[in-house]
């Protein structure tokens, strides 16, 4: 079970230690449900994962498994159209969470900030109070997802059975 709050945010913060950072490129096979792909590039090397996700909003059931850089470009086609990019930053909070921020598609009209914290618990997320910097929480709001966006900004293509 994955659980997560989310907000929209200004930008990157500073003042806070930085814990990781990567670019990632993501598509979505379906949005209902969700089936994305993603590219994570970090100095560690290259990570490709195939992902579902479940329904719900602070929590749902994902389910990741590693695929071959090979699979991941197979699978890009199925998407119809060019994969979100993801402009990725993890930074400690005081309280030990970690503040994963990412700027989607940097550079386009529709480009954003947004943020994420994950929990272990549905208890720990009730009791997490947000630093003030982070902004309008979209955490409930079914509208607010990737996989929302990616019907937003891409619209969906057929494709030949």
């Amino acid at each position: 079970m994955e659980i997560e709050r989310k907000w929209l945010i200004d930008g990157f913060p500073t003042g806070l230690p930085l814990v990781r950072e990567a670019q990632v490129w993501q598509g979505y096979i379906a949005t209902r449900p969700v089936v994305r792909i993603r590219r994570t590039v970090r100095a560690q090397g290259d990570r490709y994962v195939l992902c579902f996700k479940g329904a719900g909003t602070l929590a749902r059931e994902e389910i990741e498994t590693d695929i071959s850089q090979e699979l991941f470009e197979k699978l890009t086609v199925f998407t119809g159209q060019d994969l979100v990019t993801k402009d990725y930053r993890a930074y400690a909070l005081p309280g030990g969470e970690i503040l994963e921020v990412s700027l989607v598609d940097a550079g386009r009209p529709t480009s954003f900030y947004y943020a994420e914290v994950e929990f272990p618990t549905i208890e720990a997320a009730h009791a997490f109070t947000p630093p003030d910097f982070l902004g309008d929480e979209k955490t409930e709001s079914g509208s607010f997802s990737m996989s929302a966006y990616w019907i937003a900004t891409r619209g969906t293509k057929e494709r030949d059975a």
